[in-house]
């Protein structure tokens, strides 16, 4: 399995953080790609997971801290000097909590993906209440491989995505007794297209619900995905990490 986006830098992971890779590489989870959103995040990277070979990195400026564009943007240029850079990410609109004005996260929103383009890097997207602007931005400014993060929209809006030809990716809220307009969409992702991944420490699944997330309980959501498409959990697992490793250019 590759767990295709974890935020291992988080503080939340300051206490156990070896513990947790142990507990990932047990129930076979090859690679993690870790995503860091801020200097301090990337200063742990370095410090505590970038000995590991299977742990990825990519770094990107988060639309809830848009504002901070232009002083947070350095921090991108010696984590691009390393081979284990391999994304741009995660970037894009964030409607919900509005943590920076949406006319600022467009702008910063096209220039990082300017700034992808002309480096030719993979771009990780989040989107949240912001589907219509996203796409528009998308459609107009993205050029190479981009995958929408822990897609929970609808079914238009999926279908935009996969005309672009963009990656998708499901995290554990496929796993909620609710999410039944989620799961229906997940058949819709050609199997090429489809990665896992588990948002940790946010989102975990239902089986584990209520405890912080980790790249474990990415087994979770594979197993609900491959009963959804009616394959064997062993086969998506390796389609999937296929796809993800193609994606970030992974030998």
């Amino acid at each position: 399995m590759f767990d295709t986006h974890a935020h291992l830098a988080d503080g939340r992971f300051n206490k156990d953080r070896a513990q947790v890779i142990e507990r990932a590489l047990k129930v076979k989870v090859e690679e993690i790609l870790c995503v860091c959103c801020n200097a301090k995040e990337l200063d742990v990277f370095w410090q505590a997971l970038s000995s590991y070979p299977f742990i990825w990195l990519a770094a990107g400026i988060h639309p809830h801290d848009a504002s901070k564009y232009k002083e947070m943007k350095k921090m991108l240029v010696p984590a691009l000097k390393t081979k284990r850079f391999c994304a741009l990410g995660e970037i894009g609109l964030d409607y919900h909590y509005m943590n920076s004005p949406p006319e600022i996260q467009k702008e910063v929103f096209k220039a990082q993906l300017k700034f992808a383009r002309e480096r030719d890097l993979p771009v990780i997207v989040h989107t949240r209440e912001a589907g219509e602007d996203v796409w528009r931005i998308l459609k107009d400014e993205a050029m190479g491989q981009v995958v929408i993060h822990c897609f929970s929209g609808e079914k238009k809006e999926l279908e935009r995505y996969l005309e672009l030809g963009f990656y998708v990716s499901f995290a554990g809220m496929i796993t909620f007794p609710s999410a039944f307009s989620l799961r229906n969409l997940v058949s819709l992702v050609p199997l090429n297209k489809l990665l896992l991944e588990t948002d940790c420490p946010y989102l975990a699944p239902q089986a584990v619900r209520g405890k912080r997330n980790e790249p474990a309980f990415v087994k979770h959501t594979l197993e609900e995905m491959a009963r959804i498409r009616h394959i064997s959990a062993e086969e998506l697992a390796r389609v999937t990490t296929q796809n993800a490793r193609m994606l970030f250019r992974i030998s």
